[in-house]
């Protein structure tokens, strides 16, 4: 047993100094836990921020002006005066992407109790921030013509206030959340990539063959091949939660590292059994490169860490289950957004720990026929 233990650690750090010499690997590695989730927690904004608005007020009332007053930053840059006239000239060269128009004798209107009407004019070239934008302009002005009747009238009957508390994300920052999401993707991207690139390697060079002549089992080779690479990326999501996540972006964690870490450890298995299995299919680089797009994108797409698995159809809910990836996505959320305890999220663990070692082992068989017709 002893022997085999040094066999497996001697094979290991041979897979870290292959990877070490791998130039643009390890780049890629660093990459995609440093810049990448950088880029893509703060590139991609799902809510409206810093968005340009103009307001045409032809009524010139107190009301208006309460209106106007209540677009400032960060949503919003303070709102621009502009005239009628120039509507659709600022409109066409894109100076706004929101232009609101207040009628004349809008607040007369409201004091009178006629439903008059607001007109919102959208720059949708900008799709994503166009539609959440309107109806945040529709809120905020409801909002301020309700607070101006109410002080003009006394309620006739009381009304009921709805208090809306946001957990775990206060804010509703979508940096927190993609950051996460990143972070996640690029587990199973890289983590399949590397092992399956570590095998595919040993191929084009030849050192397979060394190792076949050698008094080595296959699972001495494939026990090598998953600590070595699962090691590179625990150290790179380390790295990146406590450079990128914390001192970066600035992005709190609710629960213990160390409890993520461990559960990450577990999915690892899961991973590199992924990237055993493509890479023995594969015949070369391109084939693998085609494989893992294959697989990579269901993995994150059902995993539910962009979508909620609940969005999905109950059918493939189903089928989800028998994914790690989504087991680790729902009890990594648990505990870096909700601070979740062990007790909370050892079913998820279990689940992971009993499908990663299945598909490890039916990876391993598949090793194991591969290179016996070669010996």
């Amino acid at each position: 047993m002893f022997a085999k233990l040094t066999n497996i650690f001697w094979l290991g750090i041979k897979e870290l100094r292959s990877l070490q010499r791998d130039t643009i690997l390890l780049i890629f590695v660093v990459y995609s836990f440093s810049f990448a989730v950088y880029m893509q927690a703060t590139g991609i904004a799902t809510e409206v921020n810093n968005a340009s608005i103009a307001i045409v007020d032809e009524d010139r009332s107190i009301l208006s002006r309460r209106i106007a007053k209540g677009f400032y930053p960060p949503r919003f840059q303070t709102a621009q005066l502009i005239d009628a006239e120039e509507l659709d000239h600022v409109m066409d060269r894109g100076r706004f992407m929101f232009v609101l128009s207040i009628p004349p004798n809008f607040e007369g209107d409201i004091r009178a109790g006629r439903q008059p009407e607001l007109l919102i004019n959208i720059d949708a070239t900008a799709m994503l921030q166009a539609g959440i934008g309107a109806s945040y302009i529709q809120t905020i002005a409801n909002d301020e013509i309700a607070r101006f009747v109410q002080r003009a009238q006394a309620p006739s009957a009381p009304e009921i206030e709805i208090v809306i508390r946001t957990a775990f994300n206060p804010n509703r920052n979508n940096v927190w959340f993609s950051a996460f999401i990143s972070i996640v993707d690029n587990v199973t991207l890289l983590t399949i990539v590397l092992t399956g690139a570590a095998l595919l390697r040993e191929r084009e060079h030849g050192t397979i063959e060394h190792l076949l002549v050698m008094p080595l089992s296959s699972l001495e080779i494939v026990a090598a091949k998953v600590w070595a690479n699962a090691l590179a990326i625990l150290i790179a999501v380390t790295l990146c939660l406590i450079f990128v996540v914390r001192m970066v972006l600035a992005i709190p964690i609710a629960g213990s590292i160390s409890l993520f870490l461990a559960g990450t450890v577990l999915y690892l298995f899961f991973a590199t059994a992924v990237g055993l299995f493509l890479g023995t299919v594969a015949r070369s680089m391109a084939q693998f490169a085609l494989l893992v797009m294959l697989v990579i994108l269901p993995l994150n797409m059902l995993s539910g860490g962009r979508t909620p698995v609940e969005s999905q159809p109950d059918w493939l809910q189903h089928i989800t289950t028998f994914l790690p990836s989504r087991h680790y996505v729902s009890f990594s959320q648990g505990v870096i957004f909700r601070g979740t305890s062990f007790e909370a999220v050892w079913l998820e663990f279990a689940a992971v720990v009993a499908l990663g070692l299945t598909f490890l082992m039916i990876s391993l068989a598949l090793f194991r026929r591969s290179i016996s017709t070669k010996r």
